[in-house]
């Protein structure tokens, strides 16, 4: 029988200089092989990170659609000054001048600012609540990042690239972590809205890494995970008699296709699904929280129900050991509002006044409670869309993508609270003092995680792939 050059390695000594490699490699070694391991080895057991750990979990929050930050955080005096004049040659060095509609007059909105806390930090009225929680907060008001598409942009936020195919940064934590809890998925994503999140299952995808390591979504309303229950006419014995059959029966076609991870994947996810009907139900079950821990994050509130339910779900998975929890703002069907996403290229004021009420109390209802069920320290909280807007407006009263110069924030385990760093122009359009990227905010994510993004390592195609692929440095100034 004709054997393929993978067979052929695989079956000669060739193939040990490989598994030596893979032995200094997170998750590998000669074990992690299905066809030379003598015993099963969990591909989600704990791992060690490189040095001590700030941060058990991350929850990812994710603003879809891209806020304007300059009508939340980034106060700017000289674009209310300047409005409804055209922007000044000076602003536009330097950087592409048209996203989607070209480039119109400067636009301010009407807002009202103030600064909160000891920290100072400006915030428009457009989030009350979150501005009591103003000294929990780094923020990054210098953030840039690469393309004006919606699609494009959110995969390079979640995966560091353009195009499909590499590990979103959670997968590549559960890959370089492993699981703390067997019994729940380690990388979860919450969504709130009737539909899934812009772009997909792809920005949570293990992409070139062993499928188990792909984020498990959750769906909004009372049933988050779907075909949980054993079915009624089947006992406990007998389903653990099945699943150990299919498990022996996967486990011998791995010998003979040990590259096929889609399948090594499928055959844990029999026994997580196992362990997950009684945990996971507990865990999404928000009856047992207290009227006041409910109305902390606004579920007494048709305007927050739905984004309040996600972020109090969001708490109760990290307190029972998920790694990473990315959550994605959705569509305000639910409050009353046709509104979409964050995506204001006209009616700025309608769109951002009700997304922006949809999850302020929500957010700070969520930094209150880790703080004060002291899961904050260990808990890191990262506000973040896939780029900003402009200061010019589009359609009159919106604004255009800006990938130039936006804000984005950090709080929690590690973080140095109450500071600022970085800054954008005059006008809010361009980052002008300590410019962060997409791969900047990944390093620094890694680093609280106790792992360096340098030694977070795959082996693939003969490269050691990262996560920041050949970019990236940490942020050591949001850090305590």
């Amino acid at each position: 029988m004709r054997q393929s050059r993978r067979d052929l390695m695989f079956k000669t000594g060739f193939a040990f200089g490989g598994l030596a490699l893979a032995a200094h490699l997170p998750g590998g070694g000669l074990l992690a092989t299905p066809t030379l391991a003598a015993t099963y080895v969990d591909p989600l057991a704990p791992k060690e990170p490189h040095f001590p750990a700030k941060a058990k979990t991350v929850i990812w929050l994710h603003m879809d659609g891209a806020p304007s930050t300059l009508d939340l955080y980034d106060y700017k005096p000289d674009l209310v000054k300047l409005a409804g004049q055209e922007v000044p040659a000076s602003f536009l060095k330097g950087i592409k001048t048209s996203t989607q509609g070209g480039v119109g007059k400067l636009f301010a909105s009407n807002r009202t600012w103030k600064q909160y806390g000891q920290s100072g930090a400006w915030f428009s009225d457009l989030l009350p609540n979150l501005a009591q929680q103003a000294d929990k907060i780094a923020f990054i008001r210098s953030s840039v990042t690469i393309g004006a598409t919606h699609d494009i942009s959110i995969l390079k936020l979640n995966t560091g690239d353009l195009s499909p195919g590499r590990p979103s940064l959670g997968a590549w934590v559960t890959y370089a972590l492993g699981s703390a809890n067997p019994d729940l998925p380690a990388y979860v994503v919450l969504y709130s809205g009737k539909k899934e999140p812009t772009g997909g299952s792809v920005n949570w995808s293990s992409g070139f890494l062993p499928a188990v390591y792909q984020g498990t979504a959750f769906r909004p309303g009372n049933s988050p995970i779907l075909h949980l229950d054993r079915p009624e006419l089947v006992g406990l014995s007998q389903q653990r008699d099945d699943l150990d059959l299919l498990r022996r029966l996967n486990e011998s076609r791995d010998v003979v296709y040990p590259e096929d991870t889609e399948l090594q994947a499928r055959s844990r996810s029999y026994d997580l699904a196992y362990r997950m009907e009684a945990a996971a139900p507990d865990a999404v079950d928000l009856s047992k929280e207290s009227e006041a821990t409910k109305a902390l994050y606004g579920l007494n509130d048709e305007a927050t129900r739905d984004y309040g339910t996600v972020l109090l779900r969001a708490r109760r998975l990290a307190e029972r050991g998920v790694r990473f929890i990315q959550v994605v703002s959705g569509p305000l069907e639910a409050a009353g509002e046709d509104v979409r996403n964050w995506d204001a290229h006209q009616d700025l004021e309608k769109n951002h006044g009700a997304h922006a009420r949809a999850v302020d109390k929500p957010i700070a209802g969520l930094l209150a409670d880790l703080q004060s069920r002291g899961l904050l320290d260990q808990t890191l909280v990262v506000w973040t869309s896939e780029f900003g807007r402009t200061s010019y407006g589009q359609s009159g009263n919106g604004r255009d993508h800006n990938p130039w110069g936006y804000t984005q924030w950090l709080a929690g385990a590690g973080i140095k609270a109450g500071t600022t760093l970085g800054s954008t122009d005059e006008i809010g359009l361009k980052a002008v003092d300590r410019p962060v990227d997409t791969y900047d905010l990944h390093a620094t994510v890694l680093q609280l995680l106790g792992l360096d993004h340098l030694k977070t390592t795959y082996l693939k195609a003969g490269r050691a792939e990262r996560p920041t692929v050949v970019y990236g440095s940490v942020v050591n100034e949001v850090l305590a």
